[in-house]
């Protein structure tokens, strides 16, 4: 539901002299699937956590622990509090929740004797495997129906688009700060 005219009626955030009707009205659309695609993205993390009976920072921390048996890596409490950005209190409380939920077990680690490795149970990965991850699989179906020319592109619309945030973000903390 994305209309610029709507969202900026009076053009003081984006210049749309050098854009055709037909232009922005493109670009309405893209902004319309964007949100689509974030709507669905929504739907999934809070259907996934209800199945899993998880919270939001929990399932990211399946996932991690899922990608590091994946490639064969050790995941640590301080790894995974390096991915998550929370400390390692909070990295603590996390896995003792993953492990009373049987979603993950402390291990010694196989190769540092002072250290333990967190892994996830296999009734967890098969769980989120076959019910989550068919789900996220889905978005190869659709990447994969594009011509290389048409992912490049949208590879250079996504990432162009990030950066564009990010930056847009970091202007505005600092004119935050200023204030």
């Amino acid at each position: 539901m994305f209309d610029l005219a709507s969202s900026d009626p009076e053009g003081r955030l984006v210049d749309r002299s050098a854009f055709t009707r037909e232009d922005i009205d493109q670009i309405d659309r893209i902004m319309s699937a964007m949100s689509g695609l974030r709507k669905a993205e929504k739907q999934l993390a809070e259907a996934s956590q209800r199945y899993m009976r998880l919270s939001e920072t929990d399932m990211r921390a399946v996932h991690y622990l899922i990608i590091c048996a994946n490639r064969g890596e050790e995941a640590t409490p301080s790894s995974l509090a390096k991915f998550l950005g929370i400390t390692t209190a909070s990295t603590t409380k996390l896995i003792d929740r993953l492990e009373s939920g049987h979603h993950a077990v402390r291990q010694p680690h196989p190769t540092d004797r002072r250290a333990l490795r967190v892994v996830v149970t296999p009734q967890t990965h098969a769980a989120a495997r076959d019910s989550i991850g068919r789900h996220q699989a889905s978005r190869f179906k659709a990447a994969s129906r594009l011509t290389p020319a048409q992912r490049e592109t949208v590879i250079r619309f996504l990432t162009e688009t990030a950066q564009d945030l990010s930056a847009s973000m970091a202007g505005h903390e600092v004119d935050a700060v200023r204030s």
